[in-house]
């Protein structure tokens, strides 16, 4: 059984002045939490905190695989996870962006290079079943991991690029976006191996 409910932050919206973001979440066998991103000054300290912690667990999930086969299109899909995490219509509307482009092109990328040998399978995190992919993951044929390993890389840096770029001119967001870019770039360590 699904239910639904709303979450208003509404002494937010007393205490900053501006107009909080509506957040809907979902309550069923799994706990869905959503953070409100208040509308206005640029962003949330807490919600980069959480942002970057979030590409951090994508790491340490993908770097757990027990066949590195599967690594480009696990970032993929933890990209999309991180991405979906987003609430729209907030100043992180364009990390959002940036991280589906990048998901998208990294699971056309494992698609495009797919081993035939090797099944699609979901991917869960060691000894804990219960953190699982939300799709079955695409691996990649040995004879072609370090040339998609390369040029997963190159989307990674593009889209950092893109973070760092889109935030120029405005000192908050340049802070929160350099860390949101850390965070991918320490994610291509997976990729290097």
């Amino acid at each position: 059984m699904l239910r639904w409910f709303h979450v208003v932050g509404l002494t937010l919206a007393a205490s900053t002045g501006t107009a909080p973001v509506l957040a809907r979440a979902q309550v069923g066998a799994s706990v869905l939490y959503t953070v409100i991103v208040p509308a206005g000054d640029f962003g949330s300290t807490n919600f980069t905190r959480q942002l970057v912690s979030s590409l951090a667990t994508a790491k340490a999930f993908c770097g757990g695989l027990d066949q590195s086969a599967y690594r480009v299109d696990c970032l993929a899909e933890r990209l999309q996870v991180v991405s979906d995490d987003i609430p729209e219509g907030t100043d992180y509307d364009e990390v959002r962006q940036v991280l589906e482009s990048a998901s998208a092109e990294m699971a056309l990328l494992a698609r495009d290079n797919r081993d035939p040998d090797l099944p699609r399978a979901p991917a869960s995190r060691q000894g804990d079943s219960s953190e699982r992919s939300t799709r079955p993951l695409t691996p990649v044929a040995s004879g072609a991991q370090a040339e998609v390993g390369e040029r997963a890389i190159a989307i990674l840096e593009q889209a950092q690029t893109q973070l760092l770029r889109s935030a120029e001119g405005s000192n908050s967001r340049s802070l929160q976006y350099a860390q949101i870019a850390q965070a991918i770039d320490s994610t291509k360590i997976l990729l290097r191996s």
